[in-house]
């Protein structure tokens, strides 16, 4: 048959087309934040621990292998050896929620009347001038914590990636922050009476309810429902923490509050993490029972109250020895990038190398249950190469990637340099 003369069918070459280009372009998304890395020395986070020469390989945002005898990723990035980490994590800040601390407009982090409900989620800016900042100190997601106002609740703390983007918010309302520290008005009595008050009576409403449901029919149902919307926000918030699907993360550092948390969590059973603490090294034990975390600051090794008089460099070494999960942090949102020079403080006095990195990678993601934190298979690509050791001052981030994305470290810091020191016709410290 003589296909020479035949005229091609327009309706069909207009189709081929149109299907070509939708698989090009559903290839190149698929596949854009897929790479992997080679020659490594990583730093898992996990049990694995350092594994050298290795290979990390991700897909769509996602590690799906470590190691694989051969992967099909065109995208390939020769470590040369250097050191590879998971993203730091940054914790109980407001990052994003405060630009300038003198300036109250751009201050969001608190409120006079907050209270359990207070949420700043939404508040969250992402092109936040502190978040390339952070970046540059290899921080890849972040806990942001309310200061809340003069009710002992601060609010709810929610995370964030740090990629910049407006859906970089990760899970909103995951814990309720509160403060059991001394008070400068009032007693510290009255906060923790309050607190085991508002438990108590929760619970006691939860366990009439069961019981008048199995008293009741099932044509009684629809009308429960409607009783169960009209719950107050914060009766709802404070039943998610007796079923566990919320954190009570309290800001706390004398022994007598630390126990009653502990008290709190064996009556209530409820998932309570610390954070300061300071007298934690005179209770560990009891910590430890309890399976507590406590994240703490290893620079704050002086008093700065009566509650803190414990305060000390080997905080974080005493905790981790005895076998509790420790996170280290910063409450200053312009000082995160410095994040890394608190692990590496905590090493010089006597964590163990490893120990201090899962203290601001995994035991975090851990803590906050977050999927990332760790270099292993299923979690989120937030990986960061140095050009030397993390923890050592004069090292940098070489490339950072969060979710898979490649991401900048190029800071508003950066920027000011380069305009003030390029030479051009224009008088110095002005740009064309």
């Amino acid at each position: 048959m003589n296909f020479r003369n035949k005229k091609p069918n327009k309706a069909k070459l207009l189709t081929l087309c149109l299907l070509t280009l939708s698989m090009s372009l559903a290839s190149s998304v698929t596949f854009a934040n897929s790479f992997v890395i080679k020659n490594a020395k990583v730093h898992t986070a996990t049990q694995a621990g350092i594994l050298n020469n290795a290979t990390i390989v991700v897909k769509d945002g996602v590690i799906t292998a470590i190691n694989p005898r051969s992967y099909k990723v065109t995208n390939v990035i020769d470590a040369q050896g250097k050191d590879v980490t998971p993203g730091l994590i940054g914790s109980m800040n407001s990052l994003g929620l405060i630009e300038v601390n003198a300036v109250s407009g751009t201050r969001d982090a608190s409120e006079k009347k907050a209270d359990i409900t207070f949420d700043t989620s939404k508040a969250f800016n992402p092109k936040s001038t502190l978040l390339p900042y952070a970046r540059k100190g290899g921080v890849t997601s972040n806990v942001v914590s309310p200061m809340g106002g003069e009710s002992m609740f601060r609010g709810q703390s929610f995370a964030v990636n740090l990629s910049g983007d407006f859906d970089s918010v990760l899970v909103s309302d995951r814990a309720v922050v509160i403060d059991l520290g001394a008070s400068h008005e009032g007693s510290r009595a009255t906060h923790i009476q309050t607190l085991i008050n508002t438990l108590e009576d929760a619970q006691e409403k939860l366990t009439d309810k069961k019981a008048e449901a199995e008293k009741s029919d099932a044509s009684d149902s629809e009308e429960k429902d409607k009783k169960e919307e009209k719950l107050k926000r914060d009766e709802i918030i404070i039943n998610e923490l007796l079923a566990g699907t919320k954190t009570l993360v309290a800001f706390a550092e004398r022994a007598t509050d630390l126990l009653v948390l502990v008290d709190i969590k064996q009556r209530f059973n409820l998932d309570v993490v610390i954070v300061g603490g300071s007298d934690a090294v005179l209770i560990q034990k009891q910590l430890v029972k309890a399976d507590i975390p406590v994240i703490v600051n290893p620079h704050n090794n002086l008093p700065t109250s009566f509650d803190t008089l414990n305060s000390s460099l080997d905080t974080a070494t005493v905790l981790i020895k005895a076998g509790l999960k420790v996170g280290l942090y910063i409450d200053d949102a312009h000082k995160l990038d410095q994040l890394r020079y608190l692990a590496g403080s905590a090493v010089a006095n006597g964590v163990e190398h490893e120990d201090a990195l899962e203290a601001i990678t995994a035991n975090l993601a851990d803590i906050f249950k977050l999927n990332t934190g760790k270099i292993a298979v299923g979690k989120k690509a937030d990986i960061v190469m140095w050009s030397a050791d993390p923890f050592e001052i004069s090292t940098k981030v070489e490339r950072l990637w969060i979710e898979g994305e490649e991401a900048s470290t190029k800071s508003r810091q950066d920027a000011l340099r380069d305009r003030y020191t390029t030479d051009t016709e224009m008088p110095r410290a002005y740009t064309k």
